[in-house]
């Protein structure tokens, strides 16, 4: 049956839903390589997101950054014209603490921010009462999920997202699906990190995890073959009776033998020779080393976060620089969208509202650094400022103070040196006394 016939077999049972056919999952070829594990090979191995995450560089990435970001707080602002204020909104709660029923919000961030890593997008419907208000966000798994664009007039077009939950097959509306896209996004999907920048890293560390397994099982016992002398013919029997020999005390299984550690004794100048290349000839530590690396460069993850600390990183100099550098060039982005799907998703005014995630709680380490900032920033003995307490407060997420003057420290004034002031300034003492004579009868 043609892949063809049995997608008009499949639609002849989709069920209906007024106006809108829900159609089944496209069937396409990415869905029956995954189906079938006929994905590309690399290395001999074939790369699946499922086998990816058995590789510990890739597990650790993945936690490290759904984990992150998971742990971020999410919080709700209105804006005051060009300021903004913190803001007691309901969605606050679905958005931090439980974004339905079955789940937490870190457990939902983390699911999504698995699925964006793994499979390139991460998807979650919004749901919403009778009275069309927002009551849970539920996560839905991307390799479940299609997405269909139908043009409705020039450069004007219509998304549907067709959800397979089960034996339930239904469509969701582009308004009420969360997209979290990738690297890449084309409107309709993402490019996966598995599939394309870390594949071949992955590939070669799951063939290096395999030889290296391979090579325990055996007792590091090295393939070998047996040579005879030079003008020394056996015949098929003595072959057969040798290979046989060899069999029984080596054994077929990895693990050899009973007998398997007693030694072979060869005799008529017959010699072992070695035909597999040992660890270090074949630099399976140095390679495995370097896979570590490399896909920690594809996720975008320093590697001194996911354990590989021998060589020095170049993402700057201490702990706090590295993960200002983090928080940065690869945690950035990704908020970034995170966010704008959020604002123009859920709010019906967005104007009037938005979310940000606060990475504040990841700079901690650098605060000195920012304290001091603002201390220059706010001016002081050393010089005039060129920031005020409220917009400082505002980089800091903090609302305005409702008097700036309380927060600063009394500014030293252009006043006249010691050297040159009246002798007994500030003392009691009229000028020319002589300060070891007082006149207090008891001194």
């Amino acid at each position: 049956m043609s892949l063809e016939h049995l997608e008009q077999a499949m639609a002849r049972w989709s069920p209906k839903n007024q106006d809108l056919v829900l159609q089944p999952p496209a069937i396409t070829w990415d869905n029956w390589a995954d189906f079938f594990t006929a994905h590309q090979r690399f290395a001999g191995v074939v790369v699946t997101p499922q086998a990816a995450l058995k590789v510990a560089a890739v597990y650790a990435c993945v936690r490290i950054l759904a984990g992150v970001i998971g742990a971020l707080p999410l919080p709700v602002f209105e804006r005051d014209g060009d300021d903004r204020r913190p803001f007691k909104h309901p969605l606050w709660w679905l958005l931090n603490e439980q974004p339905n029923e079955r789940m937490t919000a870190t457990s939902f961030w983390e699911f999504v921010l698995a699925n964006n890593l793994l499979y390139g997008d991460g998807l979650a419907v919004i749901r919403r009462n009778q009275n069309n208000v927002i009551e849970a966000f539920v996560p839905v798994d991307s390799r479940a999920t299609t997405v269909r664009t139908i043009k409705v007039a020039r450069f004007k077009y219509r998304q549907i997202y067709t959800v397979t939950d089960g034996d339930e097959v239904y469509g969701v509306e582009a308004a009420d699906m969360l997209h979290f896209p990738g690297l890449g996004f084309n409107g309709e999907r993402s490019m996966s990190v598995i599939q394309y920048a870390a594949h071949n890293a992955i590939g070669i560390a799951i063939a290096g995890d395999q030889h290296s397994g391979n090579a325990l099982a055996t007792g590091l016992t090295s393939r070998v073959a047996l040579e005879a002398p030079v003008g020394t013919r056996l015949d098929e029997e003595q072959v057969e009776q040798l290979r046989r020999q060899f069999i029984e005390r080596y054994g077929m299984s990895p693990t050899g033998g009973p007998n398997s550690a007693l030694p072979l004794i060869l005799t008529n100048g017959l010699k072992a020779n070695a035909l597999t290349i040992n660890a270090v000839d074949a630099q399976l530590i140095e390679s495995r080393k370097f896979q570590v690396v490399d896909i920690a460069r594809a996720f975008g993850v320093p590697p001194f976060m996911i354990g590989e600390t021998e060589k020095s990183t170049s993402w700057g100099s201490g702990l706090e620089q590295q993960v200002l550098g983090f928080v940065k060039f690869t945690l950035q982005p990704i908020l970034r969208r995170i966010e704008q799907e959020l604002n123009r998703k859920i709010w019906p005014v967005r104007e009037r509202y938005f979310t940000e995630f606060n990475v504040n709680g990841l700079l901690r380490g650098d605060a000195k650094s920012r304290a001091d900032f603002y201390r220059a920033a706010l001016g002081g003995a050393q010089g005039d400022g060129w920031m005020g307490v409220d917009e400082v407060r505002k980089l800091e997420n903090l609302p305005p103070a409702e008097d700036e003057t309380i927060y600063k420290a009394p500014r030293k004034t252009d006043a006249t040196s010691s050297d040159d002031a009246p002798a007994g300034a500030g003392s009691d003492q009229p000028a020319g006394a002589d300060p070891t004579v007082s006149d207090d009868p008891e001194r």
